[in-house]
């Protein structure tokens, strides 16, 4: 059976997950591509082919010249509207377009909510044509709730998203961002206090498995830098389903879906929803830890085929992933290879993130990721113990 898979850059989660996932079930892959060099280089194996993969249109095309497609998949964020036409298009099993330009489009995702009576936070929509502060003046009264936070509206990995106090640094980044990115539409919304985590499910359209999730750590204000995750079996039962029925109204449950949420008082609410696999290698950290075929059971579901009723999901052990970051741009100029070590109960894996040698400016995101540790064990208490010894022995030189 043939599969199409959609990408840009070349990402973990394809290169050791989904690939070899769709290589173990006997599937033909053919992955499209608008970066086709830079996919060739990472599994020369695997048929690429170029294609202007933001486009629906050309992607229908692309796969109208070919084998009839089994599938048509995606784990990329900028991507799941168009494989979701795509596939809708063939006739195959996929994810509601909708649903897919909803989690995508953070503003629609507010409006959508709202109108369910999900939830309803704050929200207003800095259109890319328009200047933020004429935007900002014809709000209805009372305007912007301070503190607030600005975000790319179809922005990912937290890259140029801020916290501002007031609004003289909203529209300070508003400027930083619109000169990076021109034609960027923004999104300010109220900043929702509470503790940040995810809630990680996999579903067929008819039944939905929750995975269990993360609690997050962040950088300090005003950006949001994931510096660490740490597994959670599972949040507190009305928590959950308060994140549930946010998704349902969102139509959102089909596939691998990577939540975002603040719980405060009690109260959980949206922050985004990545319609996908959650990345930076937790994909590949829940595959061990819940010792499930995991990336082929996510392949299944676009394949048609209905998930067990019981993944058979083991529990009871600790995982946790950290990030050392970047606080300065300039050249990595030294820092440690790749581990994989066994340290006690724990198993322990280290991958750079960034080549020595490379030059990069500080993005307040993933994007200054020097590596990641991801470690499994069967207590919190040794997972830390091994993660805090490993990382104290690692050093990163970065030349101005």
């Amino acid at each position: 059976m043939q599969l199409h898979l959609l990408a840009l850059n070349p990402t973990d989660s394809v290169t050791e997950g989904f690939l070899p996932a769709a290589r173990a079930m006997g599937l033909d892959v053919t992955v499209l591509t608008d970066q086709p060099d830079a996919h060739r280089a990472a599994y020369p194996d695997t048929e690429v082919t170029g294609c202007d993969v933001r486009d629906f249109r050309a992607v229908i095309s692309a796969l109208s010249q070919g084998p009839a497609p089994g599938a048509v998949f995606t784990n990329s964020d900028h991507l799941q509207a168009q494989a979701a036409l795509a596939a809708d298009w063939f006739g195959l099993p996929g994810k509601d377009w909708r649903a897919a330009l909803c989690a995508k489009d953070k503003a629609q995702m507010r409006r959508r909510l709202a109108r369910a009576g999900a939830d309803t936070v704050w929200a207003a929509e800095l259109p890319a044509d328009r200047e933020p502060a004429g935007v900002l003046d014809g709000l209805a009264a009372p305007g912007v709730p301070y503190p607030c936070v600005v975000k790319p509206r179809e922005g990912v990995a937290g890259e140029d998203v801020v916290r501002a106090d007031d609004r003289a640094a909203l529209l300070a980044h508003c400027e930083r961002v619109r000169a990076r990115r021109p034609g960027a539409a923004l999104v300010v919304e109220e900043f929702l206090p509470g503790d940040l985590c995810t809630l990680e499910t996999l579903g067929d359209g008819r039944t939905l498995h929750v995975l269990g999730g993360f609690r997050t750590e962040l950088s300090p204000p005003p950006h949001f830098i994931e510096e660490r995750l740490t597994f959670v079996p599972a949040h507190p039962a009305p928590v959950v389903g308060q994140v549930l029925a946010q998704l349902e109204a969102l139509g959102v449950g089909f596939g691998a879906c990577h939540t975002e949420f603040v719980v405060h008082e009690g109260r959980a609410r949206l922050i985004e929803v990545n319609y996908r696999a959650i990345g930076d290698q937790c994909d590949l950290l829940l595959a061990e830890l819940l010792g499930i075929p995991y990336f082929e059971l996510v392949l299944a579901t676009h394949l048609g085929r209905p998930l067990p009723g019981d993944l058979g999901a083991r529990t009871g052990r600790a995982a946790r992933l950290d990030y050392p970051c970047a606080d300065r741009p300039g050249t990595l100029t030294a820092a440690p290879g790749p581990a994989d070590l066994t340290l006690g109960d724990v198993r322990l894996t280290y991958r750079p993130a960034r080549e020595v040698g490379e030059w990069r400016d500080v993005h307040h995101s993933n994007r200054d990721f020097l590596g990641i540790v991801r470690a499994v064990g069967d207590s919190t208490e040794s997972v830390d113990r091994a993660v805090d010894g490993f990382l104290a022995g690692l050093r990163w030189e970065i030349t101005p």
